[in-house]
């Protein structure tokens, strides 16, 4: 039950970014639904390798590095679903931002 509520959070901070980013875009919901789910595999399988290898670049920026990695989740993301669409990277980069504190914003209201 936890993960759908996470996996519903996640598709609703995906629908927010959509309506706030112009290049950012889905062509249904069942695609929101889908990158909310592959956002999720992402960022537990690929998202820890890459923490570890840019360890060094996030050191020296004092941790502002993740937010380049954390966009190039949402990019990755947005490669694998055919349906969803982001312009370029700075798309990507605000729209990780949004997804992390929507998601952590809702989650914090449902006590997820």
């Amino acid at each position: 039950m936890g993960y759908i509520v996470t996996l519903l959070i996640t598709a609703f901070a995906f629908w927010c970014a959509d309506q706030l980013i112009a290049g950012i875009s889905f062509s249904s919901t069942l695609t929101l639904v889908i990158a909310a789910a592959v956002f999720g595999l992402v960022n537990a399988i690929i998202r820890p390798v890459a923490v570890a290898l840019s360890l060094p670049l996030t050191i020296i920026t004092l941790g502002l590095f993740i937010l380049v990695v954390n966009a190039a989740m949402f990019a990755l993301t947005a490669a694998v679903i055919p349906g969803m669409v982001v312009a370029s990277f700075g798309a990507a980069f605000m729209g990780a931002i949004i997804v992390s504190v929507v998601s952590w914003a809702t989650g914090r209201l449902v006590g997820a």
